[in-house]
This record gives C-alpha cells, sequence and structure tokens, in this order.
C-alpha cells in the first residue's frame, strides 16, 4: 500500500486487498462467469477478477506528516468479468504494519478484503509489501480465509497485479 496520502490502486483487500491501494476487481472465469471453472483433473478452481477502485478513504496517524505505523485506508472496488459484466464488488481495510526505514522504504501493510460474488462471499487476508515505493503498485499474494455460500468452505490464494491506474487483475485459486 502507498502512503494514505498518495493515490493508490484498490484490495484488497483485499486482497486485498487488496487491498490501501485498494483491489478493483471484476470476476471471470474460463467459463466466462463469476464461478470457478476446474482447469482439468487435479487442477483447482480458478476465478479471474478485474477490479475497478470506486471508493477510497484514507485515515492517516499523522494528517500531512510521513506515512506511520497505524495509517489506514478503506477501500471499494466494482468487480467485472473478463468481458467486462459487473459481477460485484469488494470492500477492505488495510494497516500500515511497518513505515519506511533507512535502507527498506517499501513499508508494509496487512490487509484484510471480501469479494462479494453472485453465489457468495471470500475473504482473504494478507501482508502487502512495497506499498510506499514510488511507481506501480507492486504484486501480491494473500490467502482466502473462508467465505459464504458457494464459497463457505474455501481455501486458497489469492494473486494482484495492477494492469492499470485505479485497476487490478485479480486470479483466485480455489483449493
Amino acid at each position: 500500500m502507498r502512503p494514505v496520502r498518495a493515490a493508490c490502486l484498490g484490495t484488497a483487500t483485499a486482497l486485498a486487498a487488496l487491498l490501501a491501494c485498494a483491489p478493483v476487481t471484476s470476476a471471470a472465469t474460463g467459463t466466462g462467469s463469476a464461478h470457478g471453472a476446474s482447469h482439468g483433473k487435479g487442477r483447482a478452481p480458478v476465478i479471474t477478477l478485474i477490479g475497478r477502485l470506486a471508493e477510497r478513504t484514507p485515515l492517516p496517524v499523522n494528517p500531512g506528516g510521513p506515512a506511520a505505523q497505524g495509517d489506514q485506508v478503506v477501500v471499494r472496488s466494482v468487480l467485472e468479468d473478463l468481458d467486462g459484466n459487473v459481477v460485484g464488488e469488494s470492500g477492505g481495510t488495510c494497516v500500515l504494519t511497518r513505515a519506511a526505514l533507512p535502507g527498506d522504504p517499501g513499508g508494509a501493510e496487512e490487509c484484510i478484503v471480501t469479494y462479494t460474488l453472485p453465489d457468495g462471499q471470500l475473504t482473504a487476508q494478507g501482508m502487502y509489501f512495497g506499498i510506499l515505493n514510488p511507481g506501480p503498485p507492486p504484486s501480491f499474494d494473500n490467502a482466502i480465509t473462508g467465505g459464504t455460500g458457494k464459497y463457505s468452505k474455501a481455501r486458497g490464494t489469492v494473486h494482484a497485479d495492477t494492469i492499470g491506474v485505479g485497476v487490478r487483475r485479480f486470479t483466485i485459486t480455489l483449493g
């Protein structure tokens, strides 16, 4: 996550985010739906989400000052499938756990994100490193911690890549 005073991509997450620099996501699978698609025998279902940042509210510890441990950001993103159809939304919070240090200016955040899809919700949590570095937000991986509905026993991972300003691609691997 970037300092709460800087522009970010959403969660995430929510996972990222998604996560400050939160996830803006869209959902799609190999079948074009928001449902996991099995890709062969023994392979875990995968959902691809494109997230578009809709809202972002920073809550800095030192307003107007440098990034500090405890800075928070709350984010919401619209989720789309790969065809551009809106299939849900994500919402989450991130807390800066490590501000910039000498020799390590990147910082770190912990994020908790919920992805709301047609058949239920997925929750994800994890660390996000390098969020204070200049340039596009870095990729990250978070753990799926649970879910509801079709995803009630979900486990797996969420991988997020920045693909544009305020836009991320999430690859959710259920397993």
